[in-house]
């Protein structure tokens, strides 16, 4: 299915319906400084947004941050620790909020100044019922940040075009809040995957639409260490096998040793030598030496995560508007 993508036409009058911003924050006080100055830079009429900002039961300064962000601006500092889970505290948010349309982001993303004025300009058309907007990566600082740029790890390409139905991922997402009084909120104790689940159930239970917005911009950082791409693809493969397990989707093939011996042998006697090469007569970087051994790496933690992953009976559960609290 093709996501239509649509930008803002300079020469049409521009809506400006209520908006409420939510934001799941988490042990995030080194992020909570640049995302403050970036919500309060928006340029979106004062009396027609709200910015809610969940802490979920930070143990750092998180919620002294966000308390001193409250006073006197338009920022909600929110509190929200029963459940460990970013979409549990999106349902808080949403549970607080009074927005015709619900944006939501991440804490560690760094959105345009024009950012929430161009994501809720589809909503002009009355069948549009999400829209997804763009996440580019900050410039990188390291390889590892040029190697998950070059893959595009964070970009909404791949999701937009994913072969069961297309989604947008929460750190550039918006909603008609109506909607979720038919097909209810975030499942709370889903850890990874809950945009996919809830982006699937709109468009499997209602006729809403939804678009890409592609002047509607959020910056992301990179991982920055083998650990934390590790980590990050870990969840992806977590987040396969709970979508399996919700939408009967198809799991990720996985990486197997004899794909991983040809794959090495191949690099080494091929494609590391060609990479050198490059590399001496500046046609390369040092990054295409390690190309390989990094897609194998990513590989196998998501061949992991979804092994490993288990979806328990909780994660099912989808909250209902009347009953968050």
């Amino acid at each position: 299915m093709a996501v239509p993508t649509v930008t803002t036409d300079a020469t049409q009058p521009r809506v400006y319906p209520s908006v409420s911003v939510i934001v799941p924050i988490y042990n995030g006080e080194a992020d909570v400084p640049i995302l403050v100055e970036r919500l309060l830079s928006q340029q979106y009429p004062a009396d027609r947004v709200e910015f809610l900002l969940v802490d979920n039961g930070s143990c750092d300064r998180t919620p002294d941050l966000l308390q001193t962000a409250a006073q006197n601006s338009p920022l909600r500092a929110l509190t929200y620790s029963a459940i460990q889970s970013s979409y549990a505290a999106r349902n808080a948010g949403i549970a607080a909020a009074k927005g015709d349309i619900l944006a939501f982001t991440d804490a560690d993303c760094q959105p345009e100044p024009g950012w929430l004025a161009a994501l809720v300009q589809p909503f002009k058309d009355t069948s549009v019922g999400l829209v997804a907007g763009e996440i580019d990566a900050l410039p990188s600082q390291n390889w590892l940040e040029r190697y998950a740029d070059r893959q595009g790890t964070l970009s909404q390409h791949n999701t937009l075009n994913h072969p069961f139905l297309p989604y947008g991922q929460t750190a550039n997402l918006a909603v008609r809040a109506k909607i979720l009084g038919t097909v209810g909120c975030f499942r709370p104790h889903l850890t990874t995957g809950g945009d996919a689940d809830l982006c699937w159930r709109i468009q499997q239970e209602t006729d809403w639409q939804l678009v890409h917005a592609a002047d509607a911009v959020v910056y992301h950082r990179h991982r920055n260490t083998l650990k934390g791409l590790r980590s990050q693809w870990h969840r992806y493969g977590c987040s396969n096998r709970y979508l399996h397990d919700l939408h009967r989707v198809e799991l990720m093939r996985p990486l197997t040793a004899r794909e991983t011996r040809y794959r090495l042998l191949r690099w080494g006697l091929k494609e590391l030598p060609q990479a050198a090469v490059k590399l001496l007569n500046r046609r390369g970087t040092a990054l295409d030496l390690a190309i390989t051994p990094l897609d194998l790496w990513c590989a196998q933690a998501r061949t992991q995560g979804q092994a490993q992953a288990q979806l328990t009976e909780a994660a099912r559960t989808i909250a209902r508007l009347g009953e968050l609290v």
